[in-house]
């Protein structure tokens, strides 16, 4: 699949990424303003299809309402009241949910954080090219370091999520528990491709953070630090608030006297 985006478009959306972060640190924005080069790369991923048929077991539960009479404290002081409080009523159940999965992908490099590049979607897979060296002139290209047989345990892992949401939605009622899920797959293939991502590097106490950029859409996930002191004045800032807010009211907690015009 071609790079879509330039290294200055890829430099422009890492920055509105960058600048949305709370509690980074100052010089991270200007890493990126100052045009530090980001290095194009195409990273390897395996795509997978199954058709999937699966036989579940588990529990449906209904929420149901009773009055209760309980005890509150109300200024200080112990009241009984009625309270609607919330029951479930667990029923056995059993069935049947089946689903095709078309292009699940699992990143084939190990050299890339794993949560970062399978967070890079969407990827529209209908623009993928068959392979030609022009399209890596200026690139670099990585090798498969995940085999095909851990990619596809992998896409088992991420078609499992799946079929589990599919089975809650068949189970239905107000919530659900999953005992067991048993699941056929058939008709099964795989591609290798490569996809296109800008990578930049920020160096912060002495740890290094990868940021990746999807090269079709712009998508960025990143491995981002925090500034402690930055986080340290917003505590002791909440706290200073929250004394404020106590105090209003009511002084007495403080061991102080009510003002005049607080009368």
């Amino acid at each position: 699949m071609p790079f879509e985006l330039t290294e200055a478009q890829a430099r422009v959306a890492l920055t509105g990424w960058l600048g949305g972060l709370w509690f980074a640190p100052n010089g991270l924005l200007e890493y990126t303003r100052k045009g530090r080069a980001m290095a194009g790369i195409y990273v390897p991923f395996w795509t997978f299809d199954a058709d999937t048929e699966s036989n579940y077991r588990g529990q449906r539960g209904d929420h149901y309402y009773v009055t209760e009479t309980v005890t509150v404290m109300v200024n200080g002081k112990s009241e009984r009241r009625q309270q609607q409080v919330q029951k479930t009523r667990w029923t056995s159940v059993s069935g049947h949910v089946a689903r095709d999965f078309d292009d699940v992908l699992v990143m084939a490099s190990t050299s890339l954080p794993a949560r970062l590049g399978n967070n890079l979607t969407p990827w529209d897979l209908g623009k993928l090219e068959p392979y030609a060296p022009d399209y890596l002139a200026g690139f670099q290209a990585e090798g498969y370091t995940v085999s095909l047989s851990d990619g596809r345990d992998k896409s088992h892992d991420i078609m499992a999520g799946v079929i589990d949401q599919d089975v809650r939605r068949d189970i239905g009622g107000d919530v659900q528990r999953v005992d067991s899920v048993s699941t056929d797959y058939s008709a099964e293939t795989f591609k290798h491709i490569l996809l296109p991502v800008w990578t930049a590097a920020y160096k912060y106490g002495g740890k290094s953070y990868q940021f990746l950029v999807n090269g079709q859409t712009g998508e960025v996930q990143g491995e981002r630090p925090y500034s402690w002191w930055k986080i340290g004045f917003a505590v002791v800032a909440a706290a200073i608030l929250a004394a404020g807010a106590t105090y209003l009211y009511d002084p007495s907690i403080f061991g102080l006297p009510r003002p005049d015009w607080m009368n």
